[in-house]
């Protein structure tokens, strides 16, 4: 999976016209998972990162993904 990560609001913006749908969003869960495994990253650290305050998710939003990312990290091999 080669998808640029937004760098600005106008991205981020531009991303909301492309379609999404759940293979997408499973296939990235799974490369963010993977990605922090492949760095050496603890399933604590993944998820600290995830919770972090920022402007794209409200604070509910972050734990709801938390929890799906710990899922996936329980999953995968």
């Amino acid at each position: 999976m080669n998808y640029p990560i937004p760098a600005n609001p106008q991205e981020i913006a531009a991303l909301r016209q492309k379609p999404v749908n759940e293979e997408l969003i499973v296939a990235a869960i799974a490369e963010v998972v993977q990605l922090a495994r492949a760095k050496g990253q603890s399933l604590n650290e993944l998820l600290s990162e995830i919770l972090a305050d920022d402007s794209l998710l409200e604070q509910a939003q972050r734990r709801w993904l938390s929890e799906i990312v710990a899922q996936a990290w329980q999953g995968l091999p």
